[in-house]
């Protein structure tokens, strides 16, 4: 490749690595204190109930988020409209009681009207769950399989670099997983052992905490959200479409949350078909889910099942 094309990319790689060096202060807010939360549906317990920052943890104010489009968007991107403010939020929410609670509920997308099969991948943080599955980014780079990842705002703090680097990544789209990995609820309802988030103000915070330093991060706010543990109540589910995000879970559980052995991550995600959308874990790299996808891929690709991005398969 001439220089005249490595030029380019070498000035958006620098801007972006840039934000690395600054990622880690700007997230202390989002250290887990506490005892760690399992990744969804694993079936583990968490310790004392969390109810979530009090307070959005702050921006990358070095970085700004022309900088980041600069680097990273598209130049006909228009810019999506300003999410109301948390005033605004709670007011219109106020005196709110949800009626359902669950992974699939009324206003949560489970699967698409594409042809497409699309893979989402989570990364939860906290102690035990900040780690990167290489191995299975590799086989859909070798691959060329495009495929949502959902990080939250832990797993950020702990690799800084590694986020820049998935960001600037094409095949890869960065999705929001919330700021400390709670359930989403105004009621403080629990799953898996773990307290949700208490109230309104704690599920705003929850959403937005993340959504402030992803758009850091990307240079535009992302456009698709999904809570630690994955449950959601469906008032909590309106105010993230209020928030400017659609709520995203699943039709197909590859990985269990990371429990499931190679041969049942192959056989479940080999049963996906057209307008799946597929969840597994890319932070568990001591877990199953590389080389069940490094099983399931090529049979899948071998029988023409197209996959895609999310925000390439849902309508905005």
């Amino acid at each position: 490749m001439g220089d005249s094309k490595r030029r380019p990319l070498a000035g958006r790689r620098s801007v972006l690595l840039g934000m690395a060096g600054l990622m880690s202060a700007a997230l202390a807010a989002c250290a887990d204190s506490g005892q760690g939360i399992r990744p969804e549906m694993s079936g583990e317990q968490s310790g004392a109930p969390r109810t979530g920052p009090a307070t959005p943890p702050p921006s990358i104010a070095a970085i700004s988020s022309q900088q980041a489009a600069a680097a990273l968007a598209p130049a006909t991107a228009s810019a999506p409209p300003p999410a109301p403010d948390k005033q605004q939020v709670l007011a219109e929410f106020a005196g709110r009681y949800p009626k359902e609670w669950g992974l699939h509920i009324t206003g949560v997308v489970n699967r698409s009207t594409s042809h497409k099969v699309a893979l989402t991948f989570d990364a939860c943080g906290g102690p035990g769950g900040t780690g990167c599955d290489h191995r299975l980014l590799q086989t859909l780079r070798k691959l060329s399989v495009q495929a949502t990842l959902f990080i939250n705002s832990r797993w950020i703090q702990a690799n800084p670099s590694l986020s820049v680097e998935l960001a600037a990544d094409p095949l890869f789209e960065l999705a929001n997983h919330g700021t400390a990995h709670l359930p989403l609820s105004v009621s403080g309802k629990s799953a898996y052992g773990i307290a949700g988030t208490a109230n309104a103000a704690a599920a705003y915070d929850e959403l937005m905490g993340n959504q402030a330093i992803m758009q850091q991060l990307t240079g535009t706010p992302p456009r698709f959200f999904r809570p630690g543990t994955a449950f959601y109540d469906d008032v909590a589910v309106e105010m993230t479409r209020r928030l400017g995000m659609l709520p995203v879970n699943f039709s197909v559980n590859g990985d269990g949350g990371a429990t499931y052995p190679a041969a049942t991550v192959a056989t479940e995600v080999g049963r996906a078909g057209a307008g799946d959308i597929v969840i597994s874990h890319f932070n568990r790299p001591a877990s199953g889910t590389a080389e069940g996808y490094a099983l399931a891929l090529p049979r899948l690709l071998d029988l023409g099942v197209p996959f895609g991005r999310l925000g390439d398969i849902l309508a905005p």
